[in-house]
């Protein structure tokens, strides 16, 4: 019969894996940035949020904090250089220097909140058990925080009936990746990894509802944009081949003139 533990492994490598594909769904979003050299409507809030979630994660899975906890300590630490990238790009393709200022504000000051909780639970206190609640509890809070930090973004489509700026693929992947962990932490009860990624599950579903309700209007919008840009295109070649129009109805009356 297959233990209760085997099973649980199996499910953590599993939640790496999709883990893995939520960390790299927002690639196509950043190859648009990067081709338009601008983070335009993009919020650096999911992604800032998530870096943190990671580096506190990596934290809890350290041998001298909560030990046996490879599967947590590998995906995280992953998670921590891919988000880090994407915080990167948002710093170099920010639209002014007030926005690259937030985005850098908030990067210094999750690094030093983050070594500063290593430094205090690795120095003030001495069992994993103590190391671990506290980890935990601030894993639990800036879990929270990862998944409810796309609130921003529903907003925004609530406000503008509009799902461009919400990709699908990052909304699928938090349902996956939240209703795996969950189960992962049912097998043998973790308290710290279940509230999170249950919560989680809850804000994905709520996005892929919003996705659901405004993905036709957000293709109307779509469309009505390039038919505009279609018409000012041809108002413009049209602007430009008038004068030409002009100078040759001038030289016509000037030659008939001549000849008369």
């Amino acid at each position: 019969m297959v233990s209760a533990d085997a099973i649980r492994t199996a499910v953590g490598i599993l939640g790496n894996g999709i883990a893995l594909a939520l960390f790299l769904s927002p690639l196509p979003t950043f190859v648009r940035i990067c081709k338009k050299r601008s983070v335009e409507e993009f919020s650096a809030v999911p992604y800032v949020a998530t870096l943190l979630n990671c580096t506190m994660w990596l934290v809890y899975g350290l041998p001298a904090v909560h030990p046996h906890s490879t599967l947590v300590l590998t995906i995280n630490g992953a998670g921590t250089a891919i988000e880090l990238a994407y915080v990167l790009l948002f710093l170099v393709y920010a639209r002014g220097g007030r926005q690259r200022a937030r985005v850098a504000a908030m990067l210094a000051a999750e690094a030093a909140f983050v070594v500063a909780v290593a430094l205090m639970v690795l120095t003030t206190l001495r069992t994993h058990e103590r190391r671990s609640m506290v980890v935990g509890v601030l894993c639990v809070v800036f879990g929270t925080m990862m998944y409810a930090a796309p609130l921003s973004v529903m907003k925004l489509v609530i406000q503008t009936k509009s799902v461009e700026y919400m990709p699908l693929s990052l909304s699928l992947a938090s349902f996956f990746n939240g209703l795996c962990w969950t189960a992962y932490a049912l097998i043998r009860f973790d308290l710290y990894i279940t509230i999170p990624n249950a919560l989680g599950v809850m804000f994905a579903v709520a996005q892929l509802v919003l996705y659901a309700v405004y993905y036709k209007s957000t293709q109307r919008q779509i469309a009505d944009r390039k038919r505009k840009t279609a018409e000012m295109a041809e108002v413009v070649v049209v602007k430009a081949a008038a004068p030409t129009v002009a100078v040759d109805a001038n030289d016509d009356k000037a030659g008939g003139s001549g000849a008369q």
